[in-house]
């Protein structure tokens, strides 16, 4: 996993979504996007359990993204939760001082596995700094379960023992240091234990999942995977107080993010994830044009193959685009490392292209120049603050 940590790397490399971006009061244009994106139609009820296999994906994950809105304007239920949680968990620990340790060594593990994302997180304040760390590591860690040296000893119940070690860390019962860090996190900032489980979830539909009928589905996996990071961040990050969009859009802009990048690892993957079995791509647009998983498998770039990426490739890039009207709706602080992150991710999407739609063979990659040239334009950005684009999300 490794593509967008809050909003910036979420710890994927290989899958991702976007449409609850826009809110439900948002008639006309949001159906309008759905039949961009491949939604079948917009959809504006917003009711009933996420487990619910009626709705459809769209609904499922914007229930979760008005739950974690919500959280953000109970600052005295986070602050209650905090002072219950902090003497359990620093008796846990023994002392403040471990709990440092703690927060250090996530820091550490992100120098390590997240060069670029690390450099970003120092831009921040030294208390968000930490928590953001803390999230990685945890996301990372979940992550590697399935994709990393053990996996094939990873089995559902193993993933269940890691979710009832989840509810223990919310609870101020953390195994490790690394769990002590996240447990402090959760205790200080309105984080909610939902979209960690969806990525819980995310883990086992990997188990036992491998092609995706349509884009409704793989947009709840990409939610999973990735989408999940960014509502897990937003309370972190901070939203501006001059920001002139909705809560609930500021979410929706994250969640947006983490599927714009996901939506990419999956287009720059394609030949890598064939080579395991696997297609992250909708099988009916698959068939649609006049492809099949056997095409895939052959590897050979055809004019059908690259008539269907550059559909693929305008999905992602809508998905972006909703993203950028909320970046700049967070705090000062976080700007600048989410709106990077934004741009270089984007441009995997650029050199897909001028690889001639070869990702079977070739990996597509932004080069050093091209990195380095694009950090002061997020700087440009960043210090503008509130979009004028918001104006469109605001509820009328």
């Amino acid at each position: 996993m490794s593509g967008l940590l809050l909003w910036v790397v979420s710890p994927k490399e290989n899958a991702s979504s976007l449409l609850g971006l826009l809110p439900r009061i948002c008639t006309p244009r949001r159906s309008k996007l759905c039949s961009k994106l491949g939604f079948s139609s917009g959809v504006l009820a917003y009711s009933g359990a996420v487990a619910n296999p009626a709705r459809s994906s769209e609904e499922k994950v914007y229930e979760v993204v008005l739950k974690q809105a919500a959280l953000m304007r109970e600052p005295n239920t986070v602050k209650k939760k905090s002072l219950d949680l902090d003497e359990r968990i620093t008796e846990g620990l023994n002392n403040w001082d471990l709990l440092n340790k703690a927060y250090d060594r996530c820091g550490e593990v992100c120098a390590e596995y997240a060069k670029t994302f690390y450099l970003g997180t120092l831009l921040m304040t030294p208390e968000r700094r930490r928590a953001v760390w803390a999230i990685y590591v945890w996301c990372r860690r979940t992550d590697e379960l399935v994709d990393g040296p053990n996996a094939s000893y990873i089995t559902p119940k193993a993933l269940d023992r890691w979710e009832k070690r989840l509810t223990d860390l919310f609870e101020g019962r953390p195994y490790d240091m690394y769990d002590a860090a996240l447990s402090d996190t959760v205790a200080k900032y309105p984080v909610d234990i939902q979209p960690f489980k969806d990525m819980v979830e995310g883990m086992r539909l990997d188990l036992r999942k491998s092609r995706y009928q349509n884009f409704d589905e793989l947009y709840l996996y990409c939610y999973y995977v990735a989408g999940t990071v960014g509502l897990m961040s937003v309370p972190v990050m901070g939203i501006s107080p001059e920001a002139k969009a909705s809560t609930e859009c500021v979410y929706n802009a994250a969640l947006a993010l983490g599927i714009a990048n996901q939506l990419t690892n999956i287009l720059r993957d394609v030949g890598e994830d064939a080579r395991r079995g696997r297609v992250y791509l909708p099988q009916d647009e698959l068939a649609q044009a006049g492809l099949s998983d056997d095409d895939i498998f052959r590897g050979k770039v055809t004019d059908k193959w690259q008539s269907f990426m550059k559909g693929q490739i305008k999905r992602a890039r809508m998905f972006f685009d909703e993203a950028e009207k909320g970046v700049s709706e967070l705090n000062s602080a976080s700007r600048w490392p989410v709106w990077a992150s934004l741009l270089l991710y984007r441009q995997i999407l650029d050199a897909i292209e001028a690889n001639g739609y070869d990702n079977f063979t070739k990996r597509a990659y932004v080069g050093k120049a091209k990195k380095l040239a694009s950090l002061p334009v997020a700087y440009g950005r960043a210090i503008l603050g509130p979009s004028k684009l918001t104006k469109q999300l605001v509820p009328r």
